[in-house]
């Protein structure tokens, strides 16, 4: 097996996808799902970084998203529309097609830049006091958001959906298939990068000792800078995407529960697993719509034995209670999470060129 298979069968794959929704033969709920798949697994492997390679305990990932989602969100309405409060219309609307990237990017770095707020006060804190920090950064990031009213304040922003039919209009093929796959690949390649580099090993390290790190001259404040802000970037990249596949976004959607999401998915994956990571973001999506499908069955049922109030439904709670439950099983039961810390390549061996980290 050469070390080609592996990006040829990816390319494949994203083409294959990509063809299928182009001729129609996966409806628009089905690539809804595998872009929010793609959202997901950035959004865990990203996480990864800071809470499993580096063992850190950072709880505030959506805040990064949100940062993101604004940034490249913002910009955009400003150079490709004439929005009544940003549209500039700077650009044609051809140019969206070369120029999304960039302003995805941009927004990853702005949301790298925020990561700052987590990283400067990680040099001196670590486990229940470095959580307590990113929790607040997320409420400050939301509250920031919700108080500029120029961006939509409470009622949020949107406008997003014109730049994806730019983008169609000027070739009618699925863009955000195509963005989502592009970003995720690159995503997990890049994490893979930098995991199996010299700052890669000095991450993982910190994890182990972080005394003993700084005695072999590891520079950990330096480590922790870039483990931090290449997370938080990540993060305000899948921000970006997931505020063009839905063409609306609410800063209340990137609150707690948004970042106890991303927890649940590298927690359920294994620490410090890549692989693992990946794995959990697939079977959580899945597992998120497969509940959406199973919940008002089981509002009927309890209104039928009337075990629920009449006029109140299990729907509006149940990812309250679903989501930080699951989180807590897996302490309880499995805290090493589904991959612990190995990768496919401990499992299958022949892959391991493509999934280890050394």
């Amino acid at each position: 097996m050469s070390r080609a298979t592996a990006p040829l069968l990816t390319i494949l794959g994203l083409t294959t996808v990509i063809l299928l929704a182009q001729w129609e033969v996966i409806d628009s709920y089905v690539q809804t799902v595998l872009m929010f798949i793609g959202v997901n697994i950035i959004l865990s492997t990203s996480l990864n970084i800071v809470n499993g390679a580096m063992g850190e305990f950072a709880c505030g990932h959506a805040g990064f998203m949100a940062v993101g989602a604004y940034v490249s969100s913002i910009l955009n309405i400003m150079l490709f529309t004439n929005d009544k409060n940003f549209g500039w219309e700077l650009l044609p609307p051809e140019m969206t097609i070369v120029l999304f990237p960039i302003t995805l990017l941009i927004g990853g770095i702005a949301a790298a830049i925020a990561g700052l707020l987590v990283a400067i006060p990680s040099f001196k804190t670590r486990d229940d006091y470095l959580a307590i920090i990113t929790i607040a950064a997320n409420y400050i990031i939301i509250s920031t958001l919700i108080n500029i009213e120029s961006i939509g304040g409470p009622r949020g922003f949107m406008g997003m959906k014109k730049i994806v039919f730019a983008m169609q209009d000027t070739l009618n093929i699925p863009w955000m298939i195509l963005w989502v796959g592009v970003f995720t690949t690159l995503t997990v390649a890049a994490i893979r990068r930098l995991m199996s580099s010299t700052l890669g090993k000095a991450i993982i390290a910190i994890k182990q000792d972080e005394v003993a790190a700084e005695i072999m001259s590891i520079n950990t404040n330096r480590m922790k800078l870039v483990a931090f802000m290449f997370s938080s970037g990540l993060a305000g990249i899948a921000g970006g995407l997931f505020a063009h596949i839905l063409g609306y976004i609410n800063p209340n959607s990137f609150g707690i529960l948004k970042s106890t999401e991303c927890l649940v998915m590298v927690y359920l994956g294994g620490m410090g697993s890549l692989s693992g990571a990946v794995l959990s973001a697939f079977i959580f999506t899945l597992l998120l719509e497969a509940l959406r499908f199973l919940i008002p069955a089981i509002d009927t049922v309890l209104h039928w034995v009337h075990l629920l109030p009449a006029g109140y439904e299990l729907s509006q709670v149940w990812k309250w209670v679903l989501i930080p439950l699951l989180l807590i099983l897996l302490m309880q039961f499995r805290p090493e999470g589904i991959m612990g810390n190995r990768e496919l390549s401990d499992v299958f061996p022949r892959l391991k060129r493509y999934f280890s980290f050394s």
